[in-house]
């Protein structure tokens, strides 16, 4: 599969572009990060036994001092083949460290090589692995594709911080883990041939899409249904839900290869952007199916959703002491499972089911018996025949503020029986005559990571023994195996084989697993796997989709005869006149919108002339055709005419002659001469003295360009001489005053030369097929009244026009406004135009950020106040062109602002349980007093003579005190909190023995068997004394954090070195613990408090990404 965009997943700029390794500034295309389209698809379709496989490890050291732009390590050997990794070490064009994995022999490897790998690429925390960066992906790597990896692996202000741990002695530890896997030739592949079945083309990165409606098409009662609504032989498809997906589900049904979804996204109002966005697949199943319903009612399969997939659960509330019950039904199409922490389907139920006592704190409130103990759950009051069940892969990591994936492993049974336990799932209200026994139908797979993936389907279509894998365009045949154990997800322990590596076996995450699953009820399965036939779809459907596949029968059939004939288009003053000013402005006519004729190759010119006659109403003898050319300085110009000699040749031989480019088209101007009658006429003799031209004229009042026609004219005569004709084509009088110009060229600029009315035709260099423009000659002062006052100003104009779509940057993703500018528009045009829209007096308080084509969001860093020369230089991203810009209205001047350094403070109240933001502006050469001054005019404090100290807080550690002196210029508040806070009494009157220490919250949590420390909460600092135990201490914690008694009894204390918990008694003296001085980073020395983390989530996040959103799925229609 896929090319993006951006990914809908929040990210940082650039996405996570996974692209072949190229500087950005040659030809290639960024990729998005999402499977590629030989990768996804070209996995070798039968199990097999431990691929080959590999860790290396890679030590570089002296890294910051790296000069050259790429660096490869040394080579490793894995499945027979040679790879080494790729690194740019400041970044390939982009402010992230960019991390490659290379074919290394690519340069010699036979003509068609080609391989498949999954790795991943890490970067070692070396002070805490559990902050290691590991970024994984699949794909097929050949001589285009040498190279894949990620542009966008981390940021380079996070790689260089020693304080992170990556960096350690200027030594960086880079990991790669790589499986290579088999492939099949997917080009020779024919699904139905080898299945019975098709597959789906994807779009873009729509596999996510196909890989449900594969299911549902699978579901034949569903089929069924979809076919029974009404449509009719006037809609179109691109504009109906209904019968796009009749005609979809007629082609996967009755065609021979695979089936595009065009005209399906096109009727969810979705336009490429949205078929390039990775969608959630359980929103698209949820709204697709609220669409349908919608669309079924008052038809004759009104219900028809709901009598498939939907069940209903009650939710409950009973009372322990006092007889009270409180309950709702509620009706459900999908049921939402975890996966953390539960082994199998059954594990999830057990948990869906399960009741929380309400107690304590969290007492129920029962209408007329007040505040109670109580219990609270969900039980299932009746299952639908399709269960689909949406396994939660997907989860929000507070510690890390991102999504992340679930990989963990996770089992589902083929039968699945939800009457266990004596129906332990099920209500008093459940018809307990129903048996719940369902058998699995489709397993649909997520293969990659968080910022995207590829998505695809194991299904058996009639609930036999064969499975089959439905993955975009191929279907294959599966066994169970492959479609239920080996999406279980977890881990696979590959064997190392390498010599000369790490020789134990590893570990290897799968990143393949289900996330989907669709269950059909057995008692229902007779009714649900119906004969679905033609019978089922409307007449008009069949018609129209037959007439479909003829005209796609006849293409095909005329692109296998293409070598048998010759394309002739043919432009005539018709064509010219009906164009210029409209469709083009320069040269005479765009080929692709005339005439075009298919004549086999052996047929002569004269014969051809006939059909002309016949097509034109133009006699043979007044026909004359021009051949066309393209000159050196890239403009297309009838050249000369076909001499008798050449009329008597096949139009294959023609076409040989006269096309030195090599395209498969006759490209001819037919003159066509009248007489006073308007009637044809044989055209005049041509000498080598007779030019042809070609005639514009420019109305500056109307800024109109039109053609007039064409004349002959003798190459020694004056432009003197034809100016009454000329006026006759404009509609002036004989003896109006004109100018002439010659249109020269327009690539890469445009040339427009006045013409000497007074010399030769040959002195001008006029030559048969060029172009004169002319327009009336202004007086001197009138020329300010018109824009654009004469012909080479209005085609310069013309050239580089540009309508440029304005977005406010708090709303990136919707059009404010549309302004039609020049490329050539200076900064201080482009922000006094946004100004004027805007109705802002100030155009210096206007800022603009340019727009990135890849990602389809705003660039992280604006432009700077004329910063660049032109508004061709914003509307640039690499190699391609964007008409897109964003803008924000600042409060007081761009040059003001940049003058200024702008961080965010969060400043905790020394009394109050309240953080506030504090935005700080202040000129960059300015101190952390400065910012201090600053925030005391701006915050309550507890005392008038407070002092305040500045912070840098990241993933709940305290990991700097800022100097009053340091400048803030250098400090950098994207990835981490900025905190500001009352220096207590206690830590300024510190005495010789006192330590003052780091006090952290922390939870632990076992994940692939490791103990993992998950710290959280606020960080703080506490003064300790010589002597003191760990009673005293908690007694000064426990009023400083004001903990209720009960909750506090619960909390265990540690001291906790480079992440290892060392629990401590209440007589254990604390101070004894923090007596050496020389741990790397103060930060890895702290006492703990562990605890569970039940604290409300802060509204707030200092250091949040102003780009962060992910896209909902709309069908709009």
């Amino acid at each position: 599969m896929t090319v993006m965009a951006p990914a809908p997943i929040d990210q940082q700029e650039d996405e996570e572009m996974l692209v072949p390794q190229s500087d950005l500034t040659d030809n290639h295309q960024p990729m998005e990060v999402v499977a590629q389209p030989e990768a996804a698809n070209t996995v070798e379709n039968q199990p097999v036994e431990d691929p080959p496989s590999s860790r290396f490890t890679w030590r570089i050291e002296n890294f910051s001092r790296l000069n050259a732009k790429k660096h490869y390590s040394e080579v490793f050997v894995v499945g027979g083949y040679k790879w080494r990794i790729l690194l740019f070490p400041k970044g390939n064009n982009v402010d992230h460290l960019s991390m490659y994995l290379d074919v290394a022999d690519s340069a010699s490897l036979p003509y068609g090589w080609s391989r498949y790998a999954q790795f991943s690429l890490a970067v070692v925390n070396q002070i805490h692995n559990k902050y290691s960066i590991r970024k994984d992906t699949q794909h097929q790597f050949n001589a285009r594709e040498s190279d894949w990896g990620f542009t966008s692996f981390m940021p380079l202000g996070e790689l260089y911080d020693p304080c992170r741990g990556y960096l350690v002695n200027d030594t960086l530890i880079v990991e790669a883990e790589v499986v290579v896997r088999r492939i099949v030739d997917y080009w020779t592949y024919d699904s139905k041939k080898e299945t019975g079945y098709v597959g789906l083309k994807n779009q873009g990165a729509t596999c996510y899409m196909n890989s449900l409606l594969q299911t549902l098409y699978h579901i034949p009662y569903f089929r069924k249904a979809v076919y029974h609504m009404p449509t009719t032989e006037n809609d179109m498809p691109s504009g109906s839900i209904p019968l796009a997906l009749q005609s979809l589900f007629y082609k996967l049904q009755y065609s021979d290869s695979s089936v595009a979804t065009k005209e399906l996204t096109k009727s969810f109002g979705w336009d490429t952007h949205d078929s390039f966005m990775q969608h959630d697949v359980q929103e698209l199943n949820r709204v697709l199916c609220e669409k349908l319903e919608d669309k079924m009612k008052g038809t004759v399969v009104e219900g028809t959703i709901q009598q498939l997939f939907e069940g209903h659960h009650m939710n409950y509330i009973e009372c322990i002491n006092v007889d009270y019950k409180s309950t709702r039904k509620e009706s459900f199409y999908d049921l939402q499972l975890d996966v953390k922490g539960c082994h199998d389907v059954y594990a999830s139920f057990d948990k869906y089911v399960e009741v929380e006592r309400l107690e304590g704190d969290n007492k129920y409130h029962a209408e007329q018996y007040g505040l109670q103990d109580a219990k609270k759950g969900v039980l299932f009051i009746d299952f639908p025949p399709v269960l689909q069940l949406q396994l939660k892969r997907f989860e929000y990591d507070f510690m890390r503020d991102t999504m992340v994936k679930i990989n963990d492993r996770y089992e589902f049974p083929l039968q699945l029986d939800l009457d266990r336990d004596g129906g332990k799932y099920l209500s008093p209200d459940a018809d307990r005559r129903v048996r719940n026994l369902y058998t699995l139908h489709s397993v649909l797979v997520h293969s990659g990571g968080v910022h995207g993936g590829h998505y695809y389907a194991f299904i058996r279509p009639t609930l036999s023994d064969q499975w089959y894998k439905f993955d975009d365009e191929r279907v294959t045949k599966e066994d169970m195996k492959r479609a239920l154990e080996e999406q279980y997800g977890g881990e696979e322990e590959l064997p190392q084989t390498n010599p000369g590596f790490n020789n134990t076996p590893f570990k290897f995450t799968k990143y393949s697993n289900a996330y989907m699953l669709v269950y059909i009820r057995e008692s229902d399965k007779d009714k649900i796997i119906c004969n679905v036939d033609e019978k089922d779809i409307a007449e008009h459907l069949r018609e129209r989709l037959k007439k479909e596949q003829e005209e796609k029968e006849h293409k095909k059939k005329e692109k296998a005869e293409a070598h048998l004939y010759t394309i002739i288009k043919v432009a005539r003053d018709d064509d010219l006149a009906g164009q210029i000013g409209k469709d083009i402005y320069f040269d005479l006519v765009d080929h692709d919108k005339v005439r075009s004729f298919r004549i086999q190759k052996q047929i002569t010119f004269n014969v051809f002339k006939e059909e002309i006659a016949k097509e034109f109403g133009i006699p043979v003898q007044f026909q004359r055709f021009w051949l066309w050319a393209k000159r050196q300085n890239h403009t297309y110009r009838p050249n000369r005419p076909l001499t008798p000699l050449e009329e008597t040749q096949s139009v294959g031989t023609l076409r040989e002659v006269s096309n030195k480019v090599h395209n498969a088209e006759l490209r001819l101007f037919l003159e066509v001469e009248l007489g006073l009658d308007l009637r044809p006429i044989a055209p005049p003799d041509k000498t080598k003295e007779d030019i042809l031209l070609f005639f514009k004229h420019y109305n500056p009042e109307k800024e109109e360009l039109r053609f007039v026609g064409r004349l002959f004219v003798k190459s020694t005569g004056k432009p003197i001489e034809i100016l009454s004709k000329l006026n006759k084509m404009a509609g002036y009088a004989p003896d109006e005053e004109i100018n002439l110009y010659e249109e020269i060229k327009f690539e890469p600029s445009v040339m427009c030369e006045p013409i000497d009315k007074k010399i030769t035709f040959r002195a001008s260099q006029l030559e048969d097929g060029d172009i004169v423009c002319f327009q009336k000659s202004l007086p001197v002062e009138s020329t300010e009244q018109f824009r654009y006052p004469d012909v080479p100003s209005f085609l310069e104009y013309v050239h580089n026009r540009q309508i440029v779509h304005f977005r406010s940057l708090e709303k990136p993703k919707e059009d404010d406004f549309g302004l039609e500018m020049s490329r050539l528009y200076t900064y201080d045009d482009v922000v006094e135009r946004v100004a004027q829209q805007l109705g802002l007096n100030d155009s210096s308080k206007i800022r603009l950020t340019s727009h990135n084509c890849y990602s389809q969001q705003p660039k992280p860093q604006p432009i700077k106040y004329r910063g660049v020369d032109h508004l061709s230089d914003m509307l640039v991203h690499y190699n391609q062109t964007s008409d897109i810009l964003y803008y924000e209205v600042l409060d007081i001047p761009l040059p003001e602002l940049q003058g200024l350094k702008t961080l965010k403070v969060a400043f905790h109240h020394a009394t109050k349980d309240e953080v506030v933001i504090h935005t700080i502006r202040l000129p960059k050469q300015s101190t952390v007093g400065d910012v201090i001054n600053d925030l005391k005019t701006k915050v309550e404090l507890s005392h008038p003579d407070a002092e305040l100290r500045l912070l840098e807080v990241f993933y709940h550690k305290i990991y700097k005190i800022f100097p009053p002196s340091e400048k803030i210029e250098n400090i950098n508040d994207q990835y981490w909190t900025l905190r500001a806070e009352e220096i207590p009494e206690e830590e300024k009157n510190l005495g010789p023995n006192d330590r003052l220490i780091h006090v952290y919250h922390f939870t632990k949590e076992t994940a692939q068997n490791q103990m993992q420390i998950l710290n959280f909460g606020e960080p703080f600092f506490l003064v300790i004394h010589e002597g003191e135990t760990l009673a005293e201490i908690k007694v000064r914690i426990q009023k400083k954090l004001q903990v209720p008694d009960e909750d506090f009894a619960k909390w265990k204390f540690a001291f906790l070195s480079l992440g290892r918990p060392e629990y401590l008694q209440d007589s254990d003296i604390v101070s004894s613990r923090f007596q050496r001085r020389d741990v790397y980073g103060a930060w890895e020395q702290y006492l703990g408090l562990e605890h569970s983390d039940n604290a409300p989530k802060r509204a707030y996040a200092a250091n949040q990404n102003r780009h962060t959103f992910e896209k909902p799925v709309k069908i709009y229609n």
